[in-house]
């Protein structure tokens, strides 16, 4: 999996640029930003393929230092949270290998992280400043109809994950019933 970081964020980690990433497969890619809510810096994580988006509000310095971390478990609350069952979230982070950070997946995929940033500024009340996960936050934003580089058209990220998160076995099962 491949985790790239904009310029804003690898400026805020104080970190040299990164590489480019190599892997092919943009189901495996995010692209992470740090933006800010209510003043708090917070972290926005963009999923290249389907444009699902998952913000953790008020980041502390010490989980800054991992983001690898940081976006694990912000990945798990967000999908829970949406209804996938854990053991598939799981599944994806398995299939998915050791997270690499990287410089983000290319100006297409930033320029819709940045729609998705817009997204989240524009449903901010939505946020839940006495939690890191946001739930209602990451559905308002994952519902909205917006457009993304895995997908034609319009379509909620929402619907585009469920599709990027099904395993071989999910669809071998799906075949048998056809």
């Amino acid at each position: 999996m491949e985790l790239g970081l904009t310029f804003p964020l690898q400026r805020f980690l104080h970190v040299k640029t990164p590489a480019y990433g190599i892997e092919p497969d943009r189901r495996f890619c995010w692209d992470l930003h740090i933006i800010s809510l209510n003043g708090c810096a917070c972290l926005l994580a963009v999923h290249c393929y389907s444009r699902y988006t998952f913000t953790r509000y008020d980041v502390p310095p010490f989980q800054w230092a991992d983001i690898p971390g940081l976006f694990r478990d912000g990945l798990l609350d967000s999908l829970t949270a949406a209804g996938f069952p854990q053991g598939q979230a799981e599944g994806y982070l398995g299939q998915a290998k050791t997270p690499q950070i990287t410089r983000t997946h290319g100006r297409r995929e930033v320029a819709f992280l940045n729609r998705a940033w817009e997204d989240v500024l524009a449903l901010d009340l939505c946020l839940d400043t006495a939690s890191q996960a946001q739930p209602l936050l990451d559905h308002a934003v994952n519902t909205k109809p917006s457009r993304c580089v895995g997908f034609e058209g319009l379509g909620p990220a929402l619907d585009r994950i469920a599709a990027a998160l099904k395993t071989g076995r999910d669809r071998a099962v799906e075949m048998e019933h056809l």
